[in-house]
């Protein structure tokens, strides 16, 4: 039996007047996203969608999403088989192709996460978890892109 859980975001944008004309209203793409009991995440476009450069945008939050699930889900798969990470870093990288009609989409996404473990023993299998990783991570199961993952681990001697 699959258990259901329900996520809500609410998403708050208004126009803005134009500064140099009072009577033309332009679309900032500046917006905020309530998570009740979270603090609000002010998110705007991509920089190359005319967006605010210091601000999240859908992208860097999706990209996000993947890294952050892929590595609880690694550190799952590691407890479970008696692995202890000690250190874990990732630095993702997503492709977004942008077609001429304006449509797009992200077509592939790749993770290069590092880990460092304890045991030497266990370097070959901690490297093979991060294909069991994806398979439970629930971000990668939404998408349809791959999700690519070029791994490395060493061992940290205590």
């Amino acid at each position: 039996m699959a258990f259901k859980h329900l996520f809500k975001a609410k998403l708050n944008w208004t126009s803005k007047q134009n500064p140099k004309d009072s009577f033309k209203k332009f679309n900032s793409k500046t917006h905020q996203i309530k998570i009740e009991g979270k603090p609000v995440l002010d998110v705007s476009a991509a920089k190359a969608f005319k967006g605010d450069p210091s601000l999240y945008n859908p992208e860097d939050l999706l990209l996000s999403s993947l890294v952050s699930c892929h590595m609880m889900s690694y550190l799952y798969v590691c407890s479970q088989n008696g692995i202890e990470v000690l250190e874990y870093s990732d630095n993702a990288e997503a492709t977004l192709e942008v077609n001429p009609d304006g449509s797009g989409r992200f077509v592939e996404v790749r993770l290069y996460p590092k880990v460092k473990i304890s045991n030497l023993d266990k370097v070959e299998l901690a490297l093979e978890l991060h294909q069991k990783a994806n398979q439970l991570c629930f971000i990668a199961n939404s998408c349809n892109f791959l999700v690519l993952h070029s791994a490395s681990c060493e061992v940290f001697n205590i």
